[in-house]
């Protein structure tokens, strides 16, 4: 167990998820790039490779979750989350996104326009598309903008124990300013109540890492990462009651704590002997791996040459075969118009 926790210091959590998917409790490891695929799996989209991983069961197949909501906290490996969820630690923390899943989304239900929303408040980056515009178009995005709502009237300020934590430090702000995004867009989902209940699937990617700036401002060990890391633990807890409510108990809401991200090493140059090894990394002249979708569209060329030829000989012999004396009009008509001439 030691060792485990060693290699596998972040975790992943389930929150809170419906009866048609099923967690199982344990302490396997899960991939960190596999992790868009546990996300697909538990919407009911495919995935191109199987994912070997006993902590996700098969549920109901035939009512799938109305949203899936993953945060990203960045800074900490584990956040004291309430036991009633699912966690299991990852296993090569690297970058990932679930841009996969929205393109699934985008592709099966195009006309109805789903709400996919992607943000990472800290770098001011956000993807909004479909239903997504016109329900978060009052949303903070930008840095000044979130500085500006914090200091409004009802913002988390009015209501938030900030403890040691300061209003007149920028780190301290940055962190709140994304407490205060994962309330408004609970709120302003709240609003619009009847695009929880279509039937198009939602998706919310959020990353956080405020309370990593914390950690890099005050030390791990400092009072101030303690009462963040509270004040973050209770706000995902609300927000994903919230979520999971809205949705009307049909939504999965899942945290991912990393405390870094292990970058793939990548090789930047290649000399003369390197270029001429590479042809040796076939020896035996393996032909590439094929595609999943290879089956069907060879099943589909396959049975449509095989109607076609057969259509042609089917066509071929009758016309072969035809006597223009009965069988064409064209025959017919000239012979009566001879005869009565």
């Amino acid at each position: 167990c030691v060792c485990l926790l060693g290699v596998c210091g972040d975790e992943f959590s389930v929150l809170r998820s419906p009866q048609s998917v099923v967690f199982r409790d344990g302490s396997w490891p899960i991939p960190g790039e596999r992790i868009p695929d546990v996300a697909a799996l538990t919407m009911g989209f495919s995935v191109e490779e199987d994912l070997p991983w006993p902590g996700l069961a098969v549920g109901d197949l035939f009512h799938r979750p109305r949203a899936t909501v993953l945060v990203t906290v960045k800074g900490v490996d584990r956040l004291a989350l309430p036991v009633k969820g699912f966690s299991y630690p990852i296993e090569n923390a690297v970058p990932f996104s679930l841009d996969s899943v929205a393109n699934a989304i985008h592709t099966l239900f195009s006309e109805e326009t789903p709400v996919v929303l992607q943000l990472a408040p800290s770098e001011e980056r956000v993807y909004m598309v479909g239903k997504a515009n016109s329900v978060f178009e009052d949303l903070s995005v930008t840095l000044r903008q979130l500085r500006n709502r914090l200091f409004q009237d009802n913002s988390i300020l009015s209501s938030l124990p900030l403890n040691s934590l300061s209003r007149n430090n920028e780190v301290d702000l940055l962190f709140l300013s994304e407490i205060q995004v994962l309330h408004d867009i609970a709120s302003l989902l709240s609003r619009h109540k009847h695009l929880a209940k279509d039937h198009s699937p939602d998706l919310y990617s959020l990353e956080l890492s405020g309370l990593e700036e914390v950690g890099k401002r005050y030390g791990e060990d400092s009072q101030q990462f303690k009462d963040a890391s509270q004040i973050l633990v209770d706000s995902l807890q609300k927000f994903a009651d919230e979520m999971f409510n809205l949705y009307g108990g049909n939504a999965v809401v899942e945290v991912v704590a990393v405390k870094e991200f292990n970058s793939p090493l990548i090789r930047k140059t290649r000399s003369i002997l390197q270029s001429s090894e590479s042809a040796k990394e076939n020896p035996y002249n393996l032909a590439y791996p094929y595609n999943y979708n290879y089956s069907v569209i060879f099943n589909i060329i396959l049975w449509m040459m095989i109607g076609l030829a057969l259509a042609v000989i089917v066509i071929s012999y009758n016309l072969w075969n035809m006597d223009p004396g009965y069988d064409s009009i064209i025959y017919r008509m000239t012979n009566q118009k001879i005869r009565m001439d």
